[in-house]
């Protein structure tokens, strides 16, 4: 390739682009969109005297997947990932096990070949880092939500590239195996573990010192050079160029200096990006994707629907409220670069016919055009969800995070924390023993039934269904090990939370039982959804859904009589609080007759409330001045819960309280509310419902309410 040719292309990608982009920023529609439209202006399926080569715009568009990459590293120190972890882990197994079982059985519907179909379900998968950092910085979301999405998008890298190994050995005939697949995730663990302490050691004292030179240019060239030099190691050790810029990145924002480079990163990040984009609009193939529309509008409205719906399920259960998960459900509807290399696998190890990349490409494009309008719609969704909630339902959703937020930061118990580890151990051996089992039956049932055709005499027919009957025996007791164990585990986790009292009444109870129920359901899910991926190609049919669909059914059962009983206990107990407040503040106006209130008294109130209503965390008071934004609107119109994720408990008035108050209830000045929820989504309340610099001496009931 000679200069002029790429100086050519160049021109030609750079100029188009900045013509959409301008008319689509003037027309207030999201930038990528137009990127892409660029990209399909000069593509070679578009009767347009403008060509550019597509092998250079697709090496340019890696270098703006690895400077995403990298920018999203600088906002993510090692510290913030680990403690991200657990959540953003277990929402991406799930939501890619959901994705992986959704995409084969699509396929099959379709009449593609096993083998094709577990591609297709893998192409599903995973969503797009590049998309959706794109569209964040466009919109500008930061916080939780955005820390959320980051932490799934690198799971999913990591689940991307175990992917790869595995349909690598099933494409070339090594065959589905445990030690295989295992070989490859130790692989990778030491890769990452080698790399971060070896980094840890070198890279942020060498960036402090780049910095402290004091030259820009300086500080840029060492760290894109850094970005580059660990984007090409992982890239030679068989893993993601992505990947390897994230680490960098990471081990970057370990020096502290990570503002000044992501600014001086910034504009050469945004030039490749656009680049990136345009390189999915090449890729459309209009008369491709005629042929092959149904497929298309399928899996374009599975990815959307199955990501939005596993997402949210997954951030809710692991602690994040119903306003976080729907928007992160939302963000992450689209797949990307990870699914046209996934596909292109496929086509190169001959696995897949040449259909199945340019349906990945369009869905990929269609659910890039989406995206920027979800995650502009996905705060009303998430309103419009809280409100149609049954009221037992919005009691248990506020209260839920603020048991695993006790759970979290309550004292740590050895005997408990060893039980629980333990407990999660003998669930993966089940599940494990589970799958390896249907599959082991599965593989095995032709060649035994012949065998004991051939040397017993018994009949074709009857030698299936007594193997199939002995093949139950050994998988029922397996599954109902995991329903147990995972029953055991959800009353271990509960109990550290909302620990009960032998020989006292157990206020906690009802609240331990719906946490219970709901951890129960959550464990199914997250060991289910795997297995049923992982056995749907060997099985077939419908018993591993139909099961899974029946434990799943019965548990919803449980979890809805839990949540009922607890609204019960929650009105008891809000208004057991309206009437502490309300004695409260009566002998407060006696003793500041008297003189100060005593602040030890106050403490001893707040901690007498938590004594006898465990089940609420930490319910917290806030009197509304006349001042308040709140002070005239309903609570429907406030829509406390929906923004902020706490719910008011009850409302203190001059002349009597009332506990559970109607959402068409209007707030006046004076009004005392009592609020439960997390620690965050109190705060956030407290920002919307107090207006700040009020100078008002704190009465007796202010006293209480902090």
């Amino acid at each position: 390739m000679d200069a002029h040719h790429f100086l050519e292309t160049l021109t030609i990608v750079l100029g188009t682009a900045a013509v959409t982009t301008v008319l689509f920023q003037r027309m207030r529609q999201p930038v990528v969109l137009g990127y892409i439209l660029a990209g399909f202006i000069i593509g070679p399926n578009v009767a347009v005297p403008l060509v550019a080569d597509r092998a250079v715009v697709q090496t340019l568009s890696e270098l703006g997947v690895i400077l995403l990459m990298f920018s999203l590293g600088l906002e993510f120190r090692l510290g913030k990932l680990v403690q991200l972890a657990p959540t953003a882990g277990l929402t991406a197994l799930l939501q890619s096990s959901l994705m992986v079982w959704l995409g084969f059985i699509v396929g099959r519907l379709f009449g593609w070949s096993n083998v094709e179909s577990v591609f297709a379900g893998a192409v599903m998968a995973i969503s797009s880092t590049t998309i959706i950092a794109k569209a964040f910085d466009e919109q500008r979301i930061r916080g939780p939500l955005r820390e959320l999405v980051v932490g799934i998008l690198i799971v999913e890298d990591l689940i991307a590239i175990l992917l790869m190994a595995t349909l690598t050995a099933v494409a070339t005939g090594s065959g589905l195996s445990a030690a295989e697949v295992a070989f490859t995730t130790g692989r990778l663990g030491l890769f990452l573990v080698g790399l971060v302490g070896v980094g840890l050691l070198i890279v942020p004292r060498a960036a402090r010192a780049v910095v402290r030179l004091g030259r820009p240019e300086t500080t840029l060239v060492a760290s894109i050079g850094l970005c580059f030099g660990v984007s090409l190691l992982a890239h030679q050790l068989g893993y993601s160029v992505a990947l390897g810029a994230f680490v960098a990145g990471s081990l970057l924002a370990e020096s502290g200096e990570q503002e000044k480079i992501e600014h001086l990163v910034q504009p050469v990040r945004d030039m490749f990006a656009a680049i990136f984009f345009v390189s999915v609009g090449v890729l459309i193939d209009p008369a491709l994707i005629l042929e092959h529309w149904a497929p298309i509008v399928v899996f374009t409205l599975v990815v959307v629907a199955g990501k939005v719906v596993g997402v949210t399920i997954g951030s809710f259960v692991t602690g994040n409220g119903v306003r976080t998960s729907v928007q992160a459900g939302m963000s992450l509807a689209q797949i990307g670069e990870f699914s046209f290399i996934i596909a292109g696998l496929g086509l190169s190890l001959n696995a897949t016919r040449e259909f199945l990349y340019p349906v990945a490409v369009a869905v990929s494009a269609l659910t890039t055009l989406t995206t920027p309008w979800l995650i502009r719609g996905s705060g009303a969704v998430a309103n419009l969800v809280d409100r149609k909630m049954p009221h037992a339902l919005q009691t248990f959703v506020a209260l839920y995070g603020t048991w695993l937020e006790q759970m979290r930061s309550g004292p740590r118990e050895a005997t408990r924390g060893s039980e629980i580890r333990r407990l999660i151990r003998l669930l993966i051996l089940d599940a494990g023993l589970l799958g390896g089992t249907a599959i082991g039956a599965t593989i095995l049932s032709e060649p035994t039934s012949r065998w004991v055709e051939r040397e017993l005499g018994l009949a074709r027919g009857p030698a299936k269904i007594a193997f199939v009957g002995v093949s139950l025996v050994l998988i029922l007791p397996l599954v109902a090990g995991v329903v147990r164990v995972g029953r055991r585990l959800g009353v271990a986790i509960a109990e550290a939370a909302l620990p009960s009292r032998a020989g006292t009444l157990d206020n906690a109870a009802a609240p331990r039982r719906a946490f219970v129920g709901t951890l129960q359901l959550a464990i199914v899910l997250l060991t289910g959804l795997p297995l049923l991926a992982v056995t749907q190609p060997f099985l077939g049919g419908l018993a591993g859904p139909a099961l899974l669909a029946l434990l799943l059914l019965a548990l919803c059962v449980a979890f809805w009589r839990g949540a009922a009983d607890l609204d019960g206990h929650v009105r008891t107990g809000a208004q057991t609080i309206v009437e502490t407040i309300i004695e409260q503040a009566r002998s407060g106006e006696e003793e500041e007759e008297q003189g100060p209130v005593s602040q030890v008294d106050v403490s001893a109130h707040a901690t007498r409330v938590q004594e006898l209503l465990p089940g609420l965390g930490a319910p917290s008071f806030v009197e509304l001045e006349s001042s308040s934004p709140a002070v005239g609107q309903s609570l429907a119109t406030l829509n406390l819960r929906g923004v902020t994720g706490a719910t008011v408990l009850g409302i203190t008035r001059k002349g009597g309280g009332f506990a559970v108050p109607t959402a068409r209830e209007a707030l006046q000045a004076g009004d005392v509310l009592t609020l439960a929820g997390t620690r965050d989504a109190i705060a956030a309340a407290r920002e919307m419902l107090v207006q700040a610099g009020s100078s008002r001496p704190m009465t007796a009931t202010d006293r209480a309410a902090s």
